[in-house]
């Protein structure tokens, strides 16, 4: 920008005690009241930090060295800045904060690096792991709203590792998708498909949040899960999993992850199930009825729970497009 087009404010002589006012004032001129809130508590908390720690100069360098190799590794199958906001547990945090979710529905998690755009389109009762060392699990699922009614025509987007505790992108020269696929549910909300049941496997831990990992004297393990992604036009955007339940790293997964309400027992198809899905009886089966909450429901808990946030902390705010920004009129 021109600086003879800005209005800078003098800025010289500055210290440790008048740095931040003086870096959030000349921030302050931004006309988006958000993103003018959200630098100014990001200029405020980064300069505590600094000053909490009594920040070296030479771990400044370390910190600005360590993203630069976070980016570095990313890939368009790769996203290491998610790992590493994934086991900062920053990624559920904000998931939790921007999808809040009322008692009788489902609750979100974390995305993880490897979901990608490359799944097909694929009908029900698709056989979406071509894994022959998986063992075979059938998936039956439904999908209501809070009101209990069956909700048609649903995309929903699944992936997970093969028996190794590998996706498909990790895999180089790999010739196509696989272990995941996109269905939409049928008019009951009913989906279903043939998988193998998920294994536990380490986060990837040769980049640098695996190096961070090892310092921190932390393990890169995940609990044996199933990615789900649900869209429908009108509902709120849920991203989820199915932990299974008694998994050696239940209580201790790398990115934090698992719920409660969204750990599972694994099954057995029955006689009849074999019979109308057309899989052996005994096999493995996963159970599990999603339910979606409206925009307007997500929309209404978002506002009261951010108002609240702020009252708790002694602020005076507004709403501006459904966030919180300070109260200056």
């Amino acid at each position: 920008m021109d600086p003879s087009q800005v209005d800078v404010p003098p800025l010289k002589d500055l210290t440790i005690d008048n740095i931040t006012d003086n870096t959030k004032l000349i921030n302050g001129q931004c006309p988006d009241p958000r993103l003018r809130y959200i630098l100014e508590r990001l200029v405020q908390h980064l300069h505590d930090f600094a000053r909490e720690t009594r920040l070296s100069q030479d771990e400044w360098m370390t910190g600005i060295q360590f993203l630069t190799s976070v980016g570095q590794i990313c890939t368009d199958v790769r996203q290491e800045f998610i790992l590493l906001s994934d086991i900062l547990g920053l990624s559920l945090l904000v998931d939790s904060i921007d999808h809040p979710k009322p008692p009788q529905s489902t609750e979100g998690t974390v995305l993880g690096p490897f979901h990608s755009h490359e799944a097909q389109i694929e009908p029900n009762g698709s056989q979406i792991s071509h894994d022959p060392d998986g063992e075979p699990c059938l998936v039956l699922c439904t999908i209501k709203n809070t009101d209990g009614e069956p909700l048609e025509d649903v995309k929903i987007d699944i992936w997970e590792t093969d028996s190794k505790g590998f996706y498909d992108v990790q895999y180089p020269g790999r010739e196509g998708p696989d272990q995941r696929a996109v269905m939409h549910s049928d008019k009951e909300g009913v989906f279903w498909f043939k998988a193998i049941v998920p294994v536990p496997y380490p986060i990837p831990h040769d980049g640098p949040v695996g190096k961070l990992l090892k310092l921190l004297k932390r393990h890169c393990y995940r609990p044996s899960h199933m990615h789900f992604m649900f869209d429908k036009k009108g509902y709120d955007h849920l991203i989820t999993a199915l932990y299974l339940r008694g998994d050696p790293y239940e209580t201790s997964d790398a990115v934090f992850g698992v719920k409660e309400s969204l750990l599972i027992d694994l099954g057995t198809v029955s006689a009849e199930q074999a019979s109308q899905y057309g899989v052996k009886e005994g096999s493995k089966l996963i159970t599990y009825d999603f339910v979606l909450v409206t925009e307007e429901e997500s929309k209404k808990l978002r506002e009261k729970e951010a108002m609240k946030a702020m009252e708790k902390l002694g602020r005076r705010m507004k709403l501006y497009n459904g966030l919180p920004v300070p109260d200056v009129d």
